[in-house]
C-alpha cells in the first residue's frame, strides 16, 4: 500500500513539473521596436509584420519579465 501511495505521488509530481516546464521554456518571438509590447508563438504572425527591428526568439518567461503580453492575433 505504501508503494502505491509513493507511485501516485511520483506520478503527480511528474505531471505538475511537465506542465510547469512546458510553460517556462516555451520559445516565443518579440520585436524590440520602441512601441513593441507583445510576444508571438509564430515567427510569421501578422502582429510582427510592422516590426522595425529584427525579430528575436526568447523564452516565454523572459518575454513576460519585460512586460510583454500575448499578441491579439494569436488569442
Amino acid at each position: 500500500m505504501k508503494s502505491l501511495h509513493l507511485a501516485i505521488l511520483a506520478l503527480g509530481f511528474l505531471v505538475v513539473t511537465s506542465f510547469t516546464t512546458h510553460t517556462v521554456f516555451t520559445d516565443v518571438y518579440i520585436c524590440k521596436g520602441p512601441y513593441s509590447k507583445k510576444y508571438h508563438y509564430n515567427k510569421n504572425c501578422h502582429g510582427l509584420s510592422n516590426c522595425s527591428t529584427s525579430i528575436y526568439k526568447v523564452t516565454l518567461t523572459d518575454a513576460k519579465k519585460i512586460g510583454r503580453t500575448l499578441c491579439g492575433w494569436e488569442d
